[in-house]
């Protein structure tokens, strides 16, 4: 592994041009934005907490926003088809269409951005309602994804301006710990990975705080690299993958294909108790990889002492990798679409500031499991 800075330290905030507060929410085009939202609610314990669509004066769209504590998604579904988000379902499936990062001020945000060479996907718009005002913004990033800019600080409503409170009396799902986005990972084409690095340094004014080769993240058939971008302050974290050369086709190559390009692989999702967020998630029907069970035999030997019984690690196949600053625990479910492109992490850090090295391996012949079995392989 080579080691751009030592951990993510954040930089003074008067030297960062581009100060973001945190990611607001994750926005994903999806088939069919009703169900979508109840599977979220259903089996990660989101709640309900807004909707936009022809009743609240928006003809093209539904959109149903669903929340766990700072943890924000939107599912947003297009009402007729001929048009951008009806041909990006048609295209890549359910996928993350919009990766919003809260700001102080979006109009600056969008015009440091768009000075340094990003492209506009939206210009600063001004929304207003009784609860007063949302500043939006926002600016294209690899493959059809985008960075919306949210200044909210002067809105006191449910969600923003078109929107109304949505919940549904007969169906309030317990949550299951997720707590906010540690990080989203991007997959990006063949030697295309350096460019959106320099993108994000450049544009966004983000440092390179890790950086895994293929000889890092391999198995014996494939292999990809990856590097870490954080944000000036490091509250904001995006990881990029690119393929490398393998005997077989490597879980990036395989998303590409079925994916239809660039785009976000999956959201980390933050927890302070993994055991009890992993077991209520299984017991709410979502699928997690599972690696041997051998995983455990010398795991204690390997990361050292930990605060967790290892019973429950190993009976739910929770993985611990450990790092100058700590440790952290982590678990990957399958692709949540027929597709298989995107899919979440739940993780729990114990100081650690990395990603989990020391479990590349047996998580990626885990996917290869899978790969093979869907015959991608």
């Amino acid at each position: 592994m080579k080691t751009m800075t030592d951990s993510a330290t954040p930089l003074a905030v008067d030297t960062d041009f581009l100060p973001l507060e945190g990611t607001d929410y994750v926005e994903f085009y999806v088939g069919n934005a009703k169900q979508a939202a109840h599977y979220y609610m259903s089996a990660f314990g989101f709640q309900a907490l807004a909707y936009a669509g022809p009743e609240t004066g928006i003809k093209d769209r539904a959109s149903y926003v669903v929340r766990q504590h700072k943890l924000t998604f939107m599912l947003t579904t297009p009402l007729r088809s001929n048009n951008e988000m009806a041909d990006h379902i048609y295209k890549h499936g359910d996928g993350v269409k919009c990766l919003s990062l809260r700001v102080q001020d979006a109009t600056k945000a969008w015009e440091e951005t768009t000075k340094r060479g990003a492209t506009s996907y939206m210009k600063p718009q001004r929304l207003e309602d009784k609860n007063g005002v949302v500043v939006m913004s926002g600016i294209h990033t690899y493959g059809d994804t985008v960075h919306l800019f949210i200044e909210r600080k002067g809105y006191n409503g449910v969600f923003m301006p078109g929107y109304k409170a949505w919940s549904n009396p007969f169906f309030k799902p317990t949550d299951c710990g997720l707590l906010y986005v540690d990080h989203c990972v991007g997959n990006v084409g063949w030697n295309q990975m350096n460019k959106w690095v320099s993108f994000y340094e450049e544009v966004l004014g983000f440092k390179n705080i890790l950086s895994f080769d293929d000889e890092d993240i391999s198995t014996e058939y494939s292999a990809l690299m990856s590097k870490v971008m954080s944000s000036g302050n490091g509250f904001v974290k995006f990881p990029i993958n690119e393929p490398a050369e393998g005997k077989k086709k490597s879980q990036v190559e395989e998303y590409l294909d079925f994916y239809g390009g660039e785009g976000c692989q999956h959201v980390a999702m933050a927890t302070n108790d993994i055991v009890k967020t992993v077991a209520e998630l299984k017991s709410r029907g979502v699928e997690f990889l599972q690696v041997p069970t051998t995983y455990y035999d010398d795991l204690l030997e390997r990361v050292g002492t930990i605060d967790e019984d290892l019973t429950p690690l190993k009976e739910l196949g929770i993985l611990v990798d450990r790092d100058n600053e700590g440790y952290l625990l982590q678990l990957f479910t399958k692709p949540v679409e027929d597709r298989p492109t995107l899919f979440f992490e739940i993780i729990q850090r114990k100081g650690a500031t990395s990603f989990g090295k020391g479990n590349f391996k047996a998580l990626f012949e885990a996917i290869e499991r899978e790969q093979e079995a869907r015959g991608n392989l």
